[in-house]
């Protein structure tokens, strides 16, 4: 499964050199209700959610993908308004999760939590369930360790590709200044397993797409 991961340059460039990504801490995300999508008006079902997000905070962390790379929405928030990068992976079938998107809070599994034990399939729900909003980002995660030894000097966690996370693709913003010859550097031996090329703004619609003028990219 072919799944994108948009960064702004620096990062993504550091990131092809040293073959890894990094990883995002659950309590730092930038959406609030991240494991928190069901309903939790019951004040003790409620309190021991927070609970339960706050244990997996110190315990694991996600990487973030996007089924697709055409959204220029994308580009803008996560890959430094089109002057970064889009890497894409390609994964092991079944790591990585898709989300789903809901407009309101999920209140039958909460109602059923009451009484019963947490089934797999409502966990599940709890990690991978958005409020309807964010559902331009066709969000695909993969939930990992927070293993030390992936933990560097500045406190950030870093998973390294594998065959199970193999780079497949690099998408150079249409912005961006980077060229062909730093891009090839960074890939080093596997730039002749990476295909690479630039993006541009589409012509008909609100897309983004390649540039297939390969004389434009220098």
């Amino acid at each position: 499964m072919r799944i994108y991961h948009f960064v702004c340059e620096k990062y993504g460039i550091e990131n092809i050199e040293k073959r890894r990504l990094k990883v995002s801490l659950i309590d730092e995300l930038n959406d609030p209700f991240e494991l928190l999508g069901l309903e939790l008006s019951d004040g003790p079902l409620r309190q021991s959610f927070l609970n339960l997000k706050r244990q997996m905070s110190q315990d694991r962390g996600i990487l973030c993908f996007s089924r697709a790379w055409t959204n220029p929405v994308q580009w803008s928030h996560y890959a430094d308004r089109h002057r970064g990068l889009c890497l894409g992976f390609e994964v092991r079938p079944g790591l990585s999760m898709p989300v789903e998107y809901k407009a309101k809070r999920l209140a039958q599994e909460a109602k059923q939590l009451l009484t019963a034990p947490m089934t797999r399939e409502t966990m599940r729900k709890l990690l991978c369930t958005k409020y309807s909003h964010w559902r331009y980002e066709c969000e695909e995660r993969i939930f990992v360790s927070l293993d030390q030894k992936n933990k560097d000097q500045t406190g950030l966690y870093f998973e390294p590709f594998s065959p199970d996370l193999a780079i497949a693709t690099v998408i150079i913003g249409a912005r961006s200044n980077l060229s062909r010859d730093q891009l090839n550097k960074a890939l080093g031996s596997l730039s002749s397993q990476v295909t690479v090329f630039k993006a541009r703004l589409a012509f008909k619609s609100f897309r983004v797409v390649r540039n297939k003028n390969e004389s434009l990219w220098i």
